[in-house]
């Protein structure tokens, strides 16, 4: 790869923006901490590029709840411009508190290969401020009913370049779909409005999305314990199934959520085998041969299902560092272009584990919880561009997209 253009921090005196020429990527790579487990299987092998992405000079980034490579290999993410406060984001206070910086980002943001920003958008102004949407059991959002979510979590690109995006704050019981520039599509559910596992209208703080052009997977997960299954063309509901495909069962968690109990020990640790979700259902991705991987973090498992032409089965347990307290693990997953690896973000250890697909053993894995280059806090999402490079973004404090470059080993 070449030399690229960034854009560097204001001047601090002046608020202005200055250009340079930026450093040949083998200047930014990094080594990273990692180990390999089983060297009787090869292990991709990365390093992070400390440069990447190029932001706007007087953008600060917050939590980064949801991230996706698109098709076209462009990187998304969706962040929480309310978790930054007034010491972060001067300049957006009114009159700026700082000539320098900071500005709070939009809630969406679309990054090329190099790390330009090509777009961003985001806010309640959004969704939909319309008295005709349908879904969610096809009840009519009233015009100026605000359904934008107070509190995002869960970003999902479809082969269409329509984006989804979930919520986890306080009523935010709904999945919204828009274009790539912003424009409101239509909605599952409906703000402050939430049923239980066994509602077909209603969804309850769901946290991520997986589209395809035959349905729509919720990880219906933050009160309700369940994935739901949307179809594609009126997003109709289709079925819920929870652990080990079974009904729905455990319950439901009192609202509003609080960020204290995704650390809580209060539950008595992680269940690998329980016969039910645990609090959070995380994670809800499509991988290679119809699998179905569903990220019960809170139980520190992945639960393997196949899509048949009946629904899914079940196929197994997949255990990642049993024992993890706090927030435990099993945060995403994500795949090598080949099918050959699955990458799995471990929130509480600060790593992302590398499985070989075919047995789901552990091959090794990188990363360490920490605030350089390379490390985590709070690791939350995890994906792969068409190279093999893997890209993770932070919550809490973390507050971070990062790049992996691929140096061996696929």
């Amino acid at each position: 790869m070449g030399e690229r253009t960034v854009r560097l921090k204001a001047i601090a005196a002046m608020g202005a923006a200055a250009l340079v020429t930026a450093p040949a990527l083998a200047d930014t790579l990094v080594d990273i901490e990692s180990e390999h487990v089983d060297e009787s299987v090869d292990m991709p092998v990365f390093k992070v590029d400390a440069s990447w992405p190029n932001l706007p000079g007087d953008m600060i980034l917050g939590q980064i709840p949801g991230l996706a490579v698109a098709a076209d290999d462009t990187i998304w993410i969706l962040t929480r411009p309310n978790s930054l406060d007034a010491t972060e984001t001067g300049r957006d206070t009114d009159p700026p508190i700082t000539q320098a910086c900071c500005t709070k980002p939009p809630h969406v943001l679309q990054f090329d290969q190099e790390g330009n920003l090509l777009r961003s958008w985001g806010g309640p102004q959004l969704a939909p401020g319309e008295s005709t949407v349908t879904g969610g059991g096809r009840d009519a959002v009233e015009e100026g009913d605000e359904q934008w979510p107070a509190n995002v979590h869960g970003l999902y690109v479809d082969a269409d370049n329509t984006v989804w995006i979930g919520g986890n704050g306080n009523g935010d019981h709904v999945v919204l779909n828009f274009t790539a520039d912003g424009e409101y599509i239509r909605q599952f559910g409906r703000r402050q409005s939430t049923d239980g596992n066994a509602s077909t209208q209603f969804l309850g703080n769901p946290a991520d999305i997986a589209a395809d052009g035959e349905s729509v997977l919720v990880a219906d997960g933050y009160i309700n314990k369940r994935i739901v299954e949307i179809a594609g063309d009126d997003l109709s509901f289709t079925r819920a199934f929870g652990a080990y495909g079974d009904d729905p069962t455990g319950g439901t968690r009192a609202e509003p959520f609080d960020q204290s109990q995704a650390t809580s020990t209060g539950d008595g640790g992680a269940n690998t085998t329980s016969e039910s979700f645990g609090d959070i259902v995380h994670c809800v991705v499509r991988g290679p041969e119809d699998t179905v991987y569903v990220c019960d973090r809170r139980n520190n498992r992945l639960q393997l299902f196949r899509e048949t032409g009946a629904g899914v089965e079940f196929v197994r347990d997949i255990v990642i560092a049993d024992g993890t307290g706090g927030t435990r693990s099993a945060s995403d997953v994500a795949f090598s272009p080949d099918g050959k690896y699955v990458y799995v973000a471990d929130m509480m250890n600060g790593r992302v584990w590398i499985l070989l697909r075919e047995t789901h053993d552990v091959v090794g894995w990188f990363g360490r919880n920490g605030r350089y280059p390379g490390q985590f806090i709070w690791l939350h999402s995890v994906d792969v561009d068409s190279a093999g490079n893997v890209y993770t973004t932070e919550v809490n404090t973390g507050r971070r997209v990062q790049r992996f470059v691929l140096q061996a080993g696929e």
